[in-house]
């Protein structure tokens, strides 16, 4: 006979968005189970492999609602779920006060407006990884302290295998103990399902975002595999915009080199200058975000295939711009970058064909000289990132990779976090929360709003809506 657990809650997962609704669900008085499929205190997930900046669209989380809906509406081309959006921009200051209270730390990192919430201690500025002990991981394992001090249980190497269903609601969940032990039932009230979409699935990602998905270098920690995603289609779910992915362009350097990831990124040498695929080629609009970049390279037929080219002016300038630039920490994580006199010199370094090169460069900056920068084939934009000249030598060029950090769509949900069927309608007893939801980043293009605001605020709304539903709030 399979053991048998029962709760008020339970919920899939252990990041940031999980562990916000599980222990939120407890501080509300209701009874909580977690299960996460890592072991170990520490376990890993992309929440600890981020940089715990805490932003809305790039802004700060303590700006009014009004100014955050507006900004969610121009990061996502209008395309995010209004209900979702707006439950966004209603609840991230809310949300970011909840966390200081639950005694997570923050810090000003500088005086840029969406970096006024960072989680402490900081990551140090240094090429490679850098988790433990670090705000992400203490978040977390604040978070899970507060959730057993208020009678919650978290399960570890448990996973997560099937949604148990009773008179048409979803009653709980069916997990592998993972030790031999056999299965358990946890039967619920509500579950919420926050395991972190499915970037770690191979066979997902080549069916909906990369023809070759083993040369997308995994950019966080690759813990996501789909599971919530898969139960809850077999329990009714609708499911959404699976085409997009958050993440940034890394040297190519980072299947083999372990210090040129997920740090530094090398979005703004391409940005700052151009992307072009093995042909000497653009292979799309720098100027939109190196997301957008990211996913453009993914989509490539060969995805390794591109470099970024830039002169000595970029690489002092946009190449010094990101929080963990690229100018220095490449060099000193020993990543690749070329250096030559002249684009012919430099087209042969990179094994690209020089005299096709030679005419993207020259087309780019006669492009530019005249204001037709939006002619160019792909068009490139400037009102988000200015294009800068190739003009200054010596010219560089960087190999580069799509790195993949979480998938953007997955589970359609409402504004309480609650799944949907494809009429729109919630299925009872089961939310969703963080990147394994649908609706606001990755509408019809690769747009991003911030992964973990996006779980902080989902798993809160989820927690308080179901403490509602069972009268204890």
């Amino acid at each position: 006979m399979p053991e048998s657990n029962t709760y008020d809650v339970v919920v899939v997962g252990g990041g940031i968005a999980g562990l916000s609704a599980a222990s939120r669900a407890a501080e509300l008085g209701l009874r909580v189970a977690l299960l996460e499929r890592g072991t170990g205190e520490q376990y890993l997930n992309n929440t600890r492999y981020s940089g715990g900046v805490l932003h809305v669209a790039f802004r700060n989380v303590k700006a009014p609602p009004d100014e955050l809906l507006e900004a969610i509406q121009q990061a996502t081309h209008g395309n995010a779920d209004p209900a979702i959006a707006h439950a966004i921009a209603e609840t991230s200051g809310r949300a970011v006060d909840w966390l200081s209270k639950e005694g997570v730390k923050f810090l000003r990192m500088s005086q840029i407006e969406w970096q006024q919430w960072v989680m402490a201690p900081p990551r140090r500025i240094m090429p490679g990884l850098d988790w433990e002990g670090r705000g992400p991981d203490f978040t977390l394992r604040t978070l899970a302290k507060n959730l057993a001090n208020r009678g919650g249980v978290i399960f570890r190497g448990t996973a997560a295998a099937a949604l148990m269903k009773r008179n048409g609601v979803c009653a709980g969940v069916e997990a592998g103990a993972g030790n031999g032990d056999g299965s358990r039932q946890f039967t619920a009230a509500a579950v919420v399902l926050a395991d972190g979409g499915f970037q770690g699935n191979l066979e997902l990602v080549g069916r909906h975002i990369c023809a070759d998905p083993a040369k997308l270098k995994q950019r966080g920690a690759s813990t996501g595999v789909g599971d919530g995603l898969r139960m809850a289609q077999a329990l009714g779910a609708w499911i959404a915009d699976l085409d997009y992915f958050y993440g940034h362009v890394l040297s190519r350097d980072a299947f083999t080199n372990p210090k040129t990831w997920p740090y530094p990124q090398l979005d703004e040498l391409g940005m700052g200058g151009i992307v072009v695929a093995g042909d000497g080629r653009r292979v799309a609009d720098e100027g939109r975000s190196g997301v957008y970049l990211a996913n453009a390279i993914a989509k490539l037929p060969d995805p390794l295939s591109t470099w970024a080219i830039f002169d000595q002016a970029i690489w002092e300038g946009p190449g010094r711009d990101a929080r963990i630039p690229a100018n220095p920490h490449l060099v000193s994580a020993g990543g690749t970058i070329l250096k030559a006199n002249t684009m012919q010199e430099l087209a042969a370094l990179a094994g690209l064909p020089a005299a096709a090169l030679a005419a993207t460069v020259s087309g780019y900056q006669g492009a530019l000289a005249t204001g037709g920068l939006a002619q160019l084939d792909p068009p490139r934009s400037t009102d988000v990132r200015k294009a800068w000249p190739i003009s200054q030598a010596p010219y560089y060029a960087a190999p580069l990779c799509a790195g993949i950090t979480y998938t953007m769509g997955g589970i359609a949900i409402d504004e309480h976090s609650r799944v949907r069927n494809a009429s729109g309608e919630p299925l009872a007893g089961l939310y969703a929360a963080g990147s394994t939801t649908a609706g606001l980043e990755g509408r019809k293009d690769a747009t991003y709003v911030g992964g973990l605001m996006k779980g902080l605020v989902s798993g809160m709304r989820a927690a308080e809506h179901i403490a509602h539903m069972l009268g204890k709030r």
